[in-house]
Order: structure tokens, then C-alpha cells, then sequence
């Protein structure tokens, strides 16, 4: 599969409005869903044409939000047909202003809260009124880097048999992730992400994970000019987890973000992506499972192949 090349300067502004209008998206989810143990029912799920909502069960009947990366657009999809809004250089004040519309007209009942999460400064979408870039091109570059990394981390999540997280993509963060579990209850998370309440980190945090994924950039004032990568972390932390060696030799431990990193572009750039990105995965999932004396042989298995099921004993 290709991996197309992303550029943070050219791709970066149109993945930040992406993320912004992907957080509205996601809030929809918030205001209808039960809430499922570590907020996996606000995740969106990755398609051939962009990211969707599950379905969203409201007052006025059933229906999905996505974003189509394909036709670029905001779509809300129920029984009736798919009704659109286009993607373009706009504001996320009228971005924010036009699906308030659009739910009005088709859900009535249906209210999301009207402030970013996980980003500085968190202005509030209805005054946010600063013109937006979009580039259809970024679009699809962004597109094409989330469908092979996809592919990748569901090879990856094939190999476990302990509690592991679907595939799925945090728009808080703006990621791509897949969480492996070891069993054992973690200690209490201390919070303290910028928007975010710390009862949603903690319920997240509530047991051991290795956690892996892909960031292709975002929003916010952190998040400008950084080049895309993958990165791999564990909570708790085991110690020597920092030391740890991991591969790629491209890979390295991020003391400011406490995780280990892989740039984009040397997975893009290697003569077989798939197996770099793979190695970097199961390296840095290593080093956490052995420094934390996780039960590997309890929990893992062969890499997943088409139409062969699991062999037994």
C-alpha cells in the first residue's frame, strides 16, 4: 500500500481543521452514547473514504456523523439519505454553526458541548472565527497515511489474546490508536491534560496498558510545525522503560511526551514501511510487558493471516 509523504507545513493546517471539526464530530457521540470503559464509544472508526461515528442512537432515531476525506465533506448519515456539509477554507465558527444547523433540522433534541478538549488555547467553536485552511490534497495525503497505518496496527492487534482496544481514532488528541492490557489494575492516573476532565483520564488509565498509535499532526498551539509520527508508551511506566531498547534505529524515547517515537517519514521512507512500523510496535511493547513482568505467554500469539483461524494448544 502506498505512504504518502506528509509535509507539516504544507498538511499541517488542513489536518488542524480536520481535528477541530473531527471534535465536534466526537461530541455528538458523547452526548448519546453510554459511556463504555475507557471512553472507547467516542472513538471514531477509519473507512476507505474517511472517519465516522458508530451509530448514534438519538431522540429522533438513528444515524452517523463522519468526515469524508474522498468528497470533503461533514456528512450525517440515517435513514432518510446522506445530507452534507462541504469542506472548504471556512471558520470553525461556521463550520460549528452549519452542523448545529443541519441536527437541528434533522435531530432536534441532540446538544454536544461547545469547547475543544486536549487543546491550548480551547476557544469555543462558535468563536472561533478565524479562516480555516483545507486542502482537498492534504485531505487525501492524511487519508492515505491513516489506511496504512491501519493496516499495520490491526496486524499488530492480531497477536494479542489478552483485553486489547479495537483500532480505533481519538479525535481529542487527533490519533490513531490500539491499546493492549496486561489484567492488572493501574494506579490512579494524576490527570491533568489541558480540557479534559480527570474522571475521563482516570477511567481511562483504570488498568495497565501498552499503547501504541499514529499522530499526524493537529490543533492547538502545541502542535504546530510537529513533523507526524508514531509512538508507543506504557502506564505505569515500568522502570528502565526510558532505556529500553527499541527498533527502528530511527525510534527514540521522548522524555518531554514520555513515550518512545517513530517519524512518519522513516517508516514512509523505509525499503519495507510495513515491517518498520511493525518492529517499532512489537519492540516497544516488549519493553513494557517484560520491564512490567506482564504474563506474555498468557496473552499473545501468532500474527493473524487471512481465512486461517487461530491454532489451538
Amino acid at each position: 500500500m502506498h505512504w504518502p509523504e506528509l509535509d507539516a507545513a504544507r498538511d499541517g493546517p488542513t489536518i488542524a481543521t480536520l481535528h477541530l471539526a473531527s471534535q465536534m464530530v466526537g461530541k455528538v457521540a458523547i452526548a448519546l452514547l453510554p459511556w463504555r470503559n475507557h471512553g472507547w464509544h467516542l472513538t471514531l472508526r477509519l473507512h476507505p473514504r474517511g472517519l465516522r461515528t458508530e451509530p448514534l442512537h438519538g431522540p429522533g432515531g438513528t444515524f452517523e456523523l463522519g468526515l469524508d476525506l474522498v468528497d470533503h465533506a461533514l456528512t450525517l448519515d440515517d435513514a432518510h439519505g446522506r445530507h452534507v456539509i462541504a469542506l472548504g477554507p471556512t471558520s470553525i465558527a461556521e463550520l460549528h454553526g452549519r452542523l448545529c444547523a443541519l441536527l437541528a433540522e434533522t435531530h432536534p433534541d441532540v446538544r454536544f458541548h461547545p469547547i475543544p478538549n486536549e487543546i491550548e488555547p480551547a476557544v469555543p467553536f462558535a468563536e472561533d472565527e478565524a479562516t480555516r485552511s483545507y486542502d482537498p490534497d492534504s485531505a487525501a495525503r492524511l487519508l492515505g497515511a491513516l489506511l496504512a497505518s491501519d493496516r499495520v496496527l490491526r496486524l499488530f492487534r492480531s497477536g494479542f489474546l489478552g483485553k486489547a482496544s479495537p483500532v480505533h481514532f481519538f479525535w481529542g488528541s487527533f490519533d490513531l490508536a490500539v491499546t493492549r492490557f496486561s489484567g492488572r489494575r493501574a494506579p490512579l492516573h494524576p490527570g491533568g491534560i489541558p480540557h479534559l476532565p480527570d474522571p475521563v483520564t482516570q477511567e481511562a488509565y483504570s488498568h495497565e496498558v501498552s499503547s501504541a498509535g499514529f499522530w499526524p499532526g493537529g490543533a492547538g498551539d502545541a502542535a504546530a510545525g510537529i513533523a507526524p509520527f508514531f509512538y508507543s508508551y506504557a502506564y505505569p511506566a515500568p522502570e528502565g522503560f526510558a532505556d529500553a531498547p527499541v527498533n527502528p534505529a530511527a525510534a527514540r524515547f521522548d522524555t518531554a511526551l514520555g513515550e518512545f517515537v517513530l517519524p512518519y517519514e522513516a517508516v514512509r521512507s523505509a525499503a519495507d514501511p510495513d515491517a518498520a512500523l511493525l518492529a517499532f510496535l512489537e519492540t516497544s511493547y516488549a519493553a513494557a510487558a517484560d520491564l512490567a513482568r506482564w504474563n506474555r505467554a498468557a496473552l499473545e500469539c501468532a500474527l493473524g493471516r487471512p481465512r486461517v483461524p487461530r491454532p489451538l494448544g
